[in-house]
This record gives C-alpha cells, sequence and structure tokens, in this order.
C-alpha cells in the first residue's frame, strides 16, 4: 500500500523499516514481499516532485566537476529511478579482481557471488532476460585487445513506481509512506540501532523502532545520515579518518574523438535493434581483461553518437527536432532526464536554424518522429533513444569510464543545515590527472586495434599531445553516486560487510551505489538492483517467521 505518513497509524515497532523509494527500495520491499515478509518503507517525498526536494540540496566545493543535487537525486516515490535513462549493464568480472587502477580497492567476493541476482534485477528494472553478450556473426577482428559482442539493455519502464505499481499499491506486505523524511538514527546502549526520528512535511516528529532498518535513500543521502551518526558517535564506521564519506566516484564521460565506420554492416550493428529477449538493446565496444591489466586501462565502454543535436551545422532535420524538443521543458523532460538533458544543451539554442533544417529534411524528419513516437511511447518495449545515421558514416566516439577511487574525493557535513535543522553535505568530487591519460592509452589502444581490424579508423578532434587535457575539460558527473560507504572484507577497509550491514551496527543496513567499491563501466543502476535482491534473501532468513504469500517470482 502507498499512503501519506500518518504517524497515528503507525505501529510503534516494524520489522524491517526500508529509508527510501527508489530501486533499491522499492526491490527489496517487492523482493522481501515475494518472500512473505513485512516491510515499511519510508519516503521523503510524493508521488511527483514537490518540496522535499530542497533536502538533497547540498554545497557543492567544484560546480564545474558535479551536477547540481537538483538533477543528481530526486525525493519522491521511486527516487532517481524518476532520473534514470533506462540503460541496464551489470559490471564485469574484471571489476572484482585486483587491479592496480582500483587502487587497493576490492570488492570482498567474486563476480559469481552476485552474477546469478541479475536475472532478478532485470526483471525487476523490465530490461528483459540477463543477456548481454551477442556475438557479431562473421566479422573477424585483429585480436581480443577489443571486443564489440558486449551489449546493453534498456528498461522498458524505468520508473520502477510504474513498472510495479500493481503491487505496490495493493500488497498488504508492503507499506510505503510518503512525506516521512528521516532525520536521525538512535544508537541504544547495545550498539544496536534503537529507533529512527521521523520529520513530516509540517516538521512534526517521531521515534520508530524497528528490528532492522534498511538505508536505501540513494548513494549521498546514505552516507549523510551515516555521517549524522558519526557525528554523535565519532568512533563510528572507522572515525574520522576511516572509509565513510571518501572515495566518492562517478564516471569518466565524454567525447574526445570521431569514430568513422569503413562499412555499413560495421555501422548499422550499432543502431538501438531489439534481441528477442526482451528489450532494446546496443552494441559497445569493450577492451578485454588482458589488455585492461597489461596496459593499466581503467573499465571502459565506446560506442558511436550522432552529431551535437544543438549545434544545426549537422543540416538533419530529425536532429534539429531533437533539439527544439529538448529545448522546450516540457517536452523536454518528457524526452531525456534532466541530467542528460543539460548535457545536450550546454548553452540555449538558435530556434531558426533549427526549423530551417527540419523544413528543408521534412520527409525524413516527420518519418523520425513518428517512428521514434511509435517505438518509444506505444510499443512494449520501449527505444531509449536515437541512431541517425549519416552518408559520411560519421559519428562521435562516446566513452564511458570508471573513475578511481580516490580518498581525498569525499563528503562530508557541512555547516549549513536544511529545514529541518539537519546538516547538509559539502560535495567534494575530484577527478585524478591519471585518470584522464588511462582514458586516452585506452583510446589510443583502441584506435590501433580498430583500425586494424579493417572496421575505419578514428580521428581525434584536438591535436594528440593535448588528448588528456581535453578528457580533463569533460571530468563532470554526479548522478552516479558510488563509493563513499563502500563494502569491505574488514572494518579497516569499508563501512559494510559481504551483507550490507553495517560493520559497527549488526542490525543497520545499506543498500545504494555508496556501497560499491569500484565503479566500473557500467551504470550503477542494475547492480544496485540486484544486491537489494540479494540483500532481500539474506534479511528474509533472519528474524521472524515468513508469512506464506503466493506473490509471483520476479513479477
Amino acid at each position: 500500500m502507498i499512503r501519506p505518513w500518518r504517524s497515528w497509524d503507525i505501529p510503534d515497532s516494524v520489522d524491517i523499516c526500508i529509508v527510501g523509494s527508489g530501486p533499491a527500495g522499492l526491490t527489496l520491499a517487492l523482493e522481501l514481499e515475494r518472500l512473505g515478509r513485512r516491510s515499511l518503507v519510508l519516503e521523503s517525498g510524493d508521488r511527483g516532485a514537490g518540496p522535499a526536494q530542497s533536502l538533497s540540496a547540498a554545497e557543492i566545493v567544484d560546480p564545474r566537476r558535479h551536477d547540481d543535487m537538483s538533477i543528481a537525486a530526486a525525493r519522491r516515490l521511486g527516487g532517481t529511478s524518476n532520473l534514470w535513462g533506462g540503460r541496464s549493464v551489470p559490471l564485469d568480472p574484471v571489476d572484482f579482481e585486483p587491479r592496480a587502477f582500483a587502487c587497493g580497492a576490492r570488492w570482498p567476493f567474486a563476480y559469481e557471488e552476485l552474477e546469478p541476482w541479475y536475472r532478478a534485477a532485470c526483471a525487476y528494472a523490465t530490461c528483459g532476460e540477463p543477456l548481454f553478450e551477442s556475438p557479431f556473426d562473421g566479422v573477424s577482428v585483429v585480436s581480443d585487445e577489443f571486443s564489440l559482442s558486449r551489449i546493453e539493455r534498456s528498461s522498458n519502464r524505468p520508473r520502477f513506481q510504474n513498472a510495479h505499481s500493481e503491487r505496490l499499491e495493493t500488497s498488504d506486505l508492503i507499506d510505503i509512506r510518503l512525506g516521512a523524511t528521516i532525520v536521525d538514527l538512535t544508537l541504544g546502549e547495545n550498539g544496536r540501532v534503537s529507533s529512527c526520528t521521523i520529520a513530516d512535511a509540517g516538521g512534526a516528529r517521531r521515534e520508530l523502532e524497528a528490528e532492522r532498518f534498511v538505508i536505501a535513500a540513494g548513494g549521498l543521502e546514505s552516507a549523510r545520515l551515516l555521517l549524522l551518526m558519526q557525528r554523535r558517535r565519532p568512533d563510528l564506521f572507522g572515525g574520522a579518518e576511516g572509509p565513510l564519506g571518501r572515495f566518492y566516484m562517478g564516471h569518466v564521460i565524454g567525447e574526445i574523438a570521431d569514430i568513422l565506420f569503413a562499412d555499413a554492416r560495421i555501422e548499422s550493428a550499432f543502431d538501438f535493434l531489439r534481441d528477442g529477449a526482451g528489450s532494446y538493446v546496443r552494441r559497445r565496444f569493450t577492451p578485454g581483461r588482458d589488455a585492461m591489466i597489461e596496459h593499466n586501462l581503467p573499465n571502459i565502454a565506446f560506442w558511436p553518437v550522432v552529431p551535437p543535436v544543438a549545434e544545426p551545422r549537422h543540416c538533419s532535420g530529425a536532429l534539429s527536432a531533437v533539439a527544439l524538443a529538448l529545448s522546450t521543458p516540457l517536452l523536454g523532460s518528457a524526452l531525456a532526464p534532466e541530467a542528460i538533458r543539460t548535457r545536450h544543451l550546454q548553452r540555449p539554442i538558435a530556434w531558426g536554424p533549427h526549423i530551417r533544417n527540419v523544413i528543408a529534411d521534412a520527409p525524413q524528419t516527420i518519418g523520425f518522429v513518428g517512428r521514434f513516437v511509435r517505438e518509444r511511447y506505444l510499443s512494449e518495449e520501449r527505444i531509449p533513444g536515437y541512431f541517425l545515421r549519416n552518408p559520411a558514416r560519421r559519428y562521435g566516439l562516446s566513452y564511458h569510464a570508471e573513475q578511481s577511487p580516490r580518498a581525498d574525493s569525499r563528503v562530508s557535513l557541512s555547516k549549513t543545515t536544511d529545514l529541518f535543522d539537519t546538516p547538509r553535505l559539502a560535495i567534494d568530487l575530484r577527478f585524478h590527472r591519471d585518470d584522464a591519460e588511462a582514458v586516452v592509452r585506452a583510446h589510443d589502444l583502441f584506435q590501433r586495434w580498430f583500425e586494424a581490424s579493417g572496421f575505419g579508423r578514428i580521428e581525434y578532434r584536438q591535436p594528440a599531445e593535448e588528448n588528456a587535457e581535453a578528457v580533463d575539460a569533460r571530468m563532470s558527473h554526479g548522478t552516479h553516486q558510488i563509493g563513499v560507504a563502500r563494502m569491505g572484507g574488514a572494518r579497516s577497509e569499508g563501512v559494510v560487510d559481504v551483507d550490507l550491514r553495517c560493520f559497527d551496527v549488526d542490525n543497520l543496513y545499506v543498500v545504494s551505489s555508496a556501497v560499491f567499491p569500484t565503479s566500473g563501466q557500467a551504470n550503477p543502476t542494475l547492480t544496485i538492483v540486484a544486491l537489494a535482491a540479494r540483500l532481500a534473501a539474506h534479511l528474509a532468513t533472519i528474524g521472524v517467521k515468513p508469512i506464506l504469500t503466493s506473490a509471483p517470482a520476479h513479477a
């Protein structure tokens, strides 16, 4: 059930209290329901965007490097799934291996421990079957330094609250309360969280006890709640010099080169396609494990993208139609999450040239718009984007690379407070020059492999000696909030253990991208959901006996 917060009809104590209703919190509640367990989910916001969003505001040390929190977090039902573009990609086995690039960070279990949970994650993310390889038959490559067989899947219904609305609205085992903001977690004398303090929109507060608390409030807000506990008990989570709040990562993204395909077959392989397994997919270029280790590369993925839509020089009516739609707030918010929309529109567009492109290219534009609307909004399998081919077969070469974990990249509590008098976060996301140079090494290696395989050529947009500066200039993120409460094999290494339980508080769990020790090349959502499903199985084995339920598996 989904209801407004009303303190008088909540029991004094519950079994499992989940803080946050994003992909992690809703997956956890749904999976616990499937296993016959009750949960109370507390959501700070309402069903739509509203005043609660201001609670996520933060002090950003370097605004060039970090997105504003108004587009990097979502205080409402469904959490950041409201901002998610739907790209569904698992982590890779190499992410779990010791590597120099990871600066000593390591996951406390092997990939094989997480891999089975991606099936449930794909079901909850509505992205089809967990198939992420698609061999390209009849194409030979010069070596296994890179591969073009890896694919990403797309969510058909990215907003979790909509994708699972029937179960969430009607389940007797799921109690979601809106407008309930956690402002504190209280430790008892036994070292366990005894209660949480909940504030409603009017500022009224009450205490709630639970056997177990799970923080699923997004990467940064989850860290803030732990930092608030540490402020009262400085020895928690490794103390002031411990891992909590440190090793903040996003991803290194951008374009510094163009890719030119030699023939239409290779070019067409990178379109958005149905693979028959339940969603649209898209092919990626990825380095092989041995090449990554030998050349100390980040885990990275490459794919071709259309020219910048905001520049009318592309002369494409379809791209100009996209630019005009993105620049219109109502249409733009429907087409793309705000963080993606703003990256497409770095500055106000000139409407005149774009309108001329649309008129001059009217037949193609009309065909594209009709096809895109049909495949994105009227089809059960939702196309996530567009890939308009051009006669020159020239495209931007987009990269999505992991960021190395560094202790000086961090978040902490600031001196400013929100409307509940709770300290806001101070965010100091830092990128290291070594990461920029590693991204350039990956480009150089990929260029040699791509051209030697006869696929075409890569052309840099600046002199080669300026490539690292070009990568550095584009280093900015904020929507992937990784590493600030990382998992470890021991208290000295992390905040939570292999079961996502805090080392210092045995009835407190964290499930979000904050627990990732490394970021990998993958968007974090699918792995967050896999970890939530895995945590549900753990929680279902402890505490009270299950209640029988007929909920379908991974509905």
